[in-house]
């Protein structure tokens, strides 16, 4: 190949960090113009090697060649003065700042000297917001954003710099399908324009739609790179984890047998007049969950789907509506009346909303069951809640070093399962679990698939909310859908098509 297609090189990179050998001897390139995927399973090596390229870690050996000369990317600036830019997964945004303060920060017009242009700051957000079809008053505060329209906003600072390479580390993670589709446009644009992209996902369907190429990682080596029209998605599993995709999928094919409703939720409307978290306000719905079985809960973003969670959870207060749990009204005004009537809740984003990153595993896990391993009620049993862990550890397959690993070092997926663990130590009735596998491979997604199955089959009712229809018509026995906070269908799990779904979706509700 013409050494002038090749925008940047990587050669023999390695980094060991403290028991791990992280990136070993990888080598690829990324040409010019092309969308490159980066897959590879949690752990695989793939946040490492970003790092690297965007200059927040060194590596110990190896080069980089950006246009044909050797660099060293000392540290984001300079990645930045090369023209890379990284869209990591988890959010790097200020949510006090304004929009366009978060797309311009420490690039800001200038006028007079030393004063911003705030008009123009404005009004450069407004045209870049508009090109990725994102509808929002460029002073509006961050915090007010869903998660949806936060990611977004990345993309559009992202696109706001003149760059050459954009990095985008699972852009897809929170977005709808309409949201994905003007994703993909943007993508197509940049690269007639020249500007390569390297696109990070675990949806296999969304790179084989948008990758030309793919570079497939396992174990902190480079598996292979492979032109699409050499490759199917079994064939990229099978490279990603060493074993045949069958293997990956072994969910019983009867369905579980449902038994008396544990929960009943009847009239659930928002406060009036205030914003939830998505800005969706529920309206009236009604929603039975049963013992044993697995409820999906679908919808398009903005949908109520997570308000509704909330509400349940006592986590947003409702101005109308009651909660009745095995045959009883109860009173859910917070998460600690949910936790004592026996529910749990799985948030969309872990490591926001469930985790205590710069603590351990084991103070992760133990958290809302901290009373189980007191003694004299004051002191905590560290023998009696380490004994738990590693029970909850063997039986869920949590890949960590021990229970004083920082849960920061933890892979995606088994962030996901110390979250699941950390309910089932309370032994709830109802378990919700909003988008359980958002951000985590393929094998860790079937992994907790089957945790999940594990425990409907042990008598728990969960509710399971997830945006890939896929994923709900796997594992779900039934599914209700939703729009515009109110209820729109339900289908038995044999009726289910995406077809189906996507209709009860979008049909369009009259007031109530």
């Amino acid at each position: 190949m013409d050494n002038g297609a090749i925008l940047l090189r990587l050669s023999a990179l390695s980094k060991r960090f403290p028991g791990v050998q992280a990136l070993a001897d990888v080598s690829f390139d990324v040409r010019r113009g092309e969308v490159l995927g980066l897959l590879g399973e949690n752990g695989a090596g793939k946040s490492t090697l970003l790092k690297i390229i965007s200059g927040a870690l060194a590596p110990d050996d190896g080069s980089i060649e950006w246009q044909g000369q050797a660099v060293t990317v000392a540290n984001p600036q300079a990645a930045q003065s090369l023209g890379i830019v990284t869209i990591y997964q988890e959010f790097n945004l200020v949510p006090t700042l304004s929009v366009a303060e978060n797309i311009y920060i420490g690039r800001e017009p200038r006028r007079f000297g030393p004063f911003i242009d705030w008009a123009k700051m404005r009004a450069d957000t407004q045209a870049v917001t508009k090109r990725i079809g994102l509808d929002v008053d460029p002073q509006t505060e961050v915090s007010q954003l869903s998660v949806a329209e936060q990611q977004m906003v990345e993309i559009a600072r992202a696109l706001s710099i003149n760059s050459r390479l954009i990095i985008m580390d699972e852009p897809t993670s929170a977005l709808s399908e309409a949201e994905v589709s003007r994703l993909f446009e943007i993508i197509g644009a940049l690269r007639r324009d020249g500007v390569s992209v390297m696109f990070v996902t675990h949806r296999l369907e969304e790179a084989m739609a948008i990758c030309g190429r793919f570079t497939i990682l396992r174990d902190g080596r480079l598996v292979g790179t492979r032109d699409r029209s050499q490759i199917t998605i079994p064939g990229i599993i099978e490279m990603m984890v060493g074993r045949v995709a069958s293997e990956l999928y072994r969910r019983p094919a009867r369905r579980h047998e449902a038994g008396e409703i544990r929960l009943r939720a009847r009239g659930i409307t928002s406060v009036q007049g205030r914003r939830t978290i998505h800005g969706t306000p529920l309206r009236q719905v009604d929603l039975d969950l049963r013992a044993g079985e697995i409820l999906g809960l679908a919808g398009l973003v903005g949908a109520g789907r997570t308000e509704l969670a909330r509400a349940i959870f006592g986590v947003d207060p409702f101005e109308s509506g009651s909660l009745v749990v095995d045959g009883h009204e109860v009173r859910v005004r917070s998460p600690e009346d949910a936790i004592r009537v026996g529910m749990g809740l799985v948030p969309e984003d872990r490591k926001r909303q469930a985790l205590f990153l710069q603590l351990a595993v084991r103070n992760n896990f133990s958290i809302t069951a901290l009373g189980q391993f007191l003694t004299a009620g004051f002191f905590v049993n560290e023998h009696q809640e380490a004994a738990a862990l590693q029970t909850y550890r063997k039986s869920m397959n949590v890949r960590m070093t021990g229970p004083e690993q920082l849960v920061s070092n933890l892979s995606g997926g088994n962030q996901q399962k110390i979250v699941l663990a950390r309910w089932l130590a309370l032994d709830p009735k109802i378990l919700i679990v909003d988008e359980p596998t958002r951000g985590i491979d393929v094998a860790a997604k079937a992994e907790v698939h089957e945790l999940l199955d594990t425990l409907a089959g042990r008598g728990i009712a969960v509710l399971v909310i997830s945006s890939e229809l896929p994923e709900v018509m796997s594992i779900a026995d039934r599914i209700v859908t939703m729009r515009e906070g109110r209820i729109t269908g339900e289908l038995a799990a044999g009726e289910a098509t995406q077809e189906r779904l996507m209709s009860l979706m979008t049909l369009e509700q009259s007031a109530a």
